[in-house]
């Protein structure tokens, strides 16, 4: 886990409401942080990440000229923006409303009323995303692994390579859905298979189920990232044979851990 000083973080704050932008300044700079910039709308604050890039953006979901998914996509689909950390707080709780934000690779979704130590642990996130990574401490050649990333969101694919990537891994195949997986498979032995559990034709616990049973990759360790929050689909996929499952937004420092202990199984 990196330093937890968070004096040296720059932080774009997009909040309509100025009682919460105020608890949330007064809470940022009780840990420390002293850089902390609000904007009213989320044009004005794109326009002034272009000139003036920031650490880490910490948004609401409603905002006076668009919504919080709308400004995470936005970033996502910028290259000079891409890579900056997004936070969300919101008392949303709809999964077809907070998918895409956990689909575009959001450090964190912080629910409303919210703690210090929430907010912690997602400065801890940002200061993950944003510090140099070391590569996997594993007994492979970490430049000859092969990984497969299983998802069908291109967004959360870019996302997720690029943090394999950070860790030193460079042979990433990509399928968009397990159909395509089931392809790749039949071509290419994999170390590791990453994947999401919600994707049309061949959804991620049917894909788990084709590699445990029918492939001749049974062995693989599979690692299952997930916005999915249905306990008995969560235990119908742990019973299929997965190594790990990981929820989506996850913080990188778990997940290398976990892709560790697949390797390393």
């Amino acid at each position: 886990m990196p330093s937890t000083s968070f004096s040296h973080l720059k932080i774009y704050l997009l909040e309509p409401s100025s009682m919460q932008a105020q608890l949330i300044v007064h809470m940022l700079e009780q840990f420390g942080v002293r850089q902390t910039r609000r904007f009213n709308s989320a044009n004005e604050a794109l326009s002034e990440m272009h000139r003036l890039p920031p650490d880490v953006v910490i948004s609401a979901l409603y905002l006076p000229d668009m919504g919080g998914t709308e400004l995470v996509c936005a970033m996502r689909s910028d290259s000079t923006l891409e890579w900056i950390p997004f936070i969300l707080i919101s008392s949303e709780t709809r999964p077809q409303v907070l998918d895409p934000v956990r689909q575009s690779g959001a450090c964190c979704i912080i629910a409303k009323p919210f703690t210090h130590e929430q907010m912690q642990r997602a400065l801890i996130s940002v200061l993950e995303q944003i510090a140099p990574l070391d590569e996997l401490e594993i007994d492979e050649d970490i430049e000859g692994l092969k990984v497969l990333l299983v998802d069908d969101s291109n967004m959360s694919r870019r996302y997720i390579r690029h943090l394999l990537e950070g860790m030193g891994i460079r042979h990433i195949f990509e399928a968009e859905n397990g159909k395509a997986a089931v392809t790749a498979l039949a071509n290419t032995m994999f170390d590791l298979v990453l994947t999401d559990y919600n994707m049309p034709e061949m959804d991620g616990r049917a894909l788990v189920e084709y590699i445990r049973t029918q492939s001749w990759q049974t062995e693989v360790p599979i690692l299952m990232l997930t916005s999915e929050n249905n306990q008995g689909r969560l235990a119908a996929i742990e019973k299929a044979g997965v190594s790990a499952i990981c929820d989506k937004p996850f913080e990188q420092g778990s997940i290398r851990n976990e892709i560790v202990q697949a390797l390393r199984r």
